[in-house]
């Protein structure tokens, strides 16, 4: 198995501590291929940033087109996630919607933990488009955003058990959903400190690839798929599947 983890981030710091996880995952079922964006933000923080590092998940998943077997998108709002489904007949994983997957087979409730005030609504919205909000008890995050994304893991480690504590005892969460790609790797390391099933997303989200390829679904009998048109601009491998290159 060959799985592209697309970071949408430009940070290669943060696709290299994802690959990591990716890679521990996966052991020795699959390969991981991971790539950074190169172009966009250094980390995606808002539905406007997500909406332009779409575009760029799907030029990625465009190029590697018949060199993947499956596709996880690497940042916690799934950016591109829905129109890659759309458009390519191969499984396309995304962490978010992959640890809140499996958050509800842990547990009856679940929280999302997460490093910033200003993900908040956006992060509420990625559970509700699962159809779970009902077993959802909020996003917890600390009152200040940071001043930088460097190394979030380890300066914000007390606030975060802090949180999920509070998740579990005042929410009445079961499940820790560690959400945003720069606390990757962290749930791990935290998960005798605190209360709850803590989940690493990018670790849901190779798991769930690993499954969905061993299911063998038959995607190329997908019934909802775009119109065949022309476009300008975009890359030669995506003009060529929104013409009807997937056909």
């Amino acid at each position: 198995m060959r799985i592209l983890m697309i970071n949408p981030n430009m940070t290669q710091s943060m696709t290299d501590t994802m690959a990591e996880v990716a890679v521990e995952t996966a052991g020795d079922i699959a390969q991981i291929i991971p790539s950074t964006a190169t172009r966009g933000f250094p980390y995606i923080s808002s539905r406007v940033e997500a909406q332009i590092a779409g575009a760029h998940v799907l030029e990625t998943i465009a190029a590697h087109q018949g060199q993947v077997d499956a596709v996880i998108v690497a940042a916690f709002g799934d950016p591109g996630l829905v129109a890659a489904r759309e458009l390519f007949d191969i499984p396309v994983v995304g962490m978010a919607e992959a640890a809140v997957l499996t958050a509800a087979m842990l547990g009856e409730r679940f929280a999302v933990v997460t490093f910033s005030p200003h993900m908040v609504r956006w992060y509420q919205d990625c559970v509700l488009q699962t159809g779970l909000g009902a077993r959802f008890t909020g996003v917890r995050c600390p009152a200040n955003p940071p001043k930088s994304i460097e190394n979030i893991a380890v300066e914000l480690k007390g606030d975060l058990i802090a949180l999920a504590k509070q998740a579990t005892a005042e929410d009445g969460a079961d499940v820790i959903i560690m959400g945003g790609a720069p606390l990757a790797g962290l749930a791990p390391k935290i998960a005798q400190e605190t209360t709850g099933i803590l989940i690493d997303p990018i670790a849901a989200a190779t798991a769930q690839a690993i499954a969905m390829l061993k299911l063998a679904p038959n995607l190329d009998r997908r019934a909802a798929r775009p119109a065949a048109k022309a476009s300008i601009g975009l890359s030669p491998a995506l003009a060529a599947m929104i013409a009807g290159g997937n056909a």
